[in-house]
């Protein structure tokens, strides 16, 4: 009887403690917290980890009478877990965020982060740390990214030579399609062709019959191998059938100060790199890449009036390392649009020629997946490779 009493007892408690989450969860899920903000999300989290926390307890009553008086220190320390795991991902970021940026100082790239850096630091109520790792088309901050830890604290700022890299070097230390989250595509940035003032040539129809009637190639820098400068290039070369020589930089800004210098007499490159030199009479402009004209420079027509058909967009856009959680994405994503919208970035952007953007993470997404596909064939054709 009083081995009766007691498995009764247990019974009897056990229900007690089965009947009590469910109550208070009904209870909770009647109020009024809409699910679509992260009040609400945060509750039903905490409901949802509750209650698997009380089935946990329950279990270990119901298994064997010795468990019971460990079921309740178990509990207590799940609880822990699971409410400085919800504290944690609502309260990010809790420490400074690195942005990586894959080209030198002085380059679209950068100059793009170092407008984002201020409003987007006060937007996340963190400082954004601009941290610059050029050289190797873009690859060497690329592979640091890739291999970061995905907890929303290393980001990377690249160029669209990111969907070209892949088809142009034979090995890589990570996977494009695989190994990063897109978070927003900043801006758009028309490529340019410059020369310096010494160079006769003063438009692209004077270009393409110099290079025509010359006995050697003429010779171009560009931001890197397989930059959206270098792709430019080797379609105009291509499409207009001259011969051009290209010569590889470690970055749109050592690439400015060479064109400058004369070291090479022109230049294919982001607007925003050479903006102010073209404004200042430092370099002229020939052409824009873009299917319309810049408005930043509306007197400089496009490479499309001579040369039906071509057509090179570039970009800048934030990508973090694959594993990140969605509400950190989400967080960025929603942190890099509002940035964009401002009347002051948007002038900012506009003043270096670049177009400001701030797209979703999905956009992006499929601008990455249709230009790999796109530059695959134009790397091909024109045998495009890293040496």
């Amino acid at each position: 009887m009083a081995r009766r009493a007691a498995t009764d007892s247990r019974v009897h408690r056990t229900r007690r403690l089965s009947q009590a989450p469910r109550r208070a969860t009904e209870k909770d899920d009647a109020g009024s917290i809409p699910i679509d903000t992260v009040e609400g999300f945060v509750h039903r989290a905490t409901l949802a980890f509750a209650t698997s926390v009380h089935r946990t307890e329950i279990f270990m009553i119901q298994s064997s009478p010795r468990l019971s008086r460990w079921a309740h220190v178990a509990v207590a320390l799940l609880a822990a877990c699971g409410a400085a795991g919800v504290a944690a991902q609502e309260a990010y970021p809790q420490k400074p965020v690195t942005l990586l940026v894959s080209y030198p100082a002085g380059g679209s790239v950068d100059v793009t982060a170092r407008i984002l850096q201020g409003p987007l630091s006060k937007e996340l109520g963190q400082q954004v740390v601009v941290d610059n790792k050029g050289g190797a088309g873009g690859t060497i901050a690329t592979a640091v990214v890739a291999k970061a830890r995905p907890d929303g604290y290393t980001l990377l700022m690249t160029l669209s030579s990111h969907t070209i890299n892949p088809w142009i070097y034979d090995k890589l230390p990570f996977d494009t399609s695989k190994d990063f989250v897109p978070v927003s595509l900043v801006a758009s940035t028309p490529q340019v062709l410059v020369a310096n003032p010494a160079f006769p040539a003063s438009s692209l129809t004077e270009l393409l019959a110099t290079a025509r009637a010359s006995g050697t190639p003429i010779s171009y820098g560009s931001a890197g191998v397989g930059s959206p400068g270098h792709i430019a290039g080797e379609l105009m070369r291509m499409k207009s059938n001259t011969k051009f020589t290209h010569v590889p930089y470690r970055g749109g800004g050592p690439a400015t100060i060479a064109v400058l210098g004369g070291e090479i007499p022109l230049l294919w490159v982001s607007l925003p790199s050479v903006a102010q030199h073209v404004k200042a009479g430092k370099l002229k402009a020939l052409a824009v890449s873009t299917l319309e004209r810049a408005p930043t420079l509306p007197d400089v027509p496009t490479v499309a009036e001579l040369i039906p058909g071509f057509r090179v967009d570039a970009w800048n856009a934030i990508f973090v390392p694959a594993g990140t959680p969605p509400q950190i994405i989400k967080r960025l994503e929603r942190a890099v649009m509002d940035v964009t919208r401002q009347p002051a970035i948007k002038q900012a952007l506009l003043e270096q020629g670049a177009v400001a953007v701030g797209s979703s993470a999905e956009e992006l997404d499929k601008v990455v997946a249709s230009e790999l596909q796109l530059w695959q064939t134009v790397a091909r054709e024109a045998n495009m490779k890293a040496q």
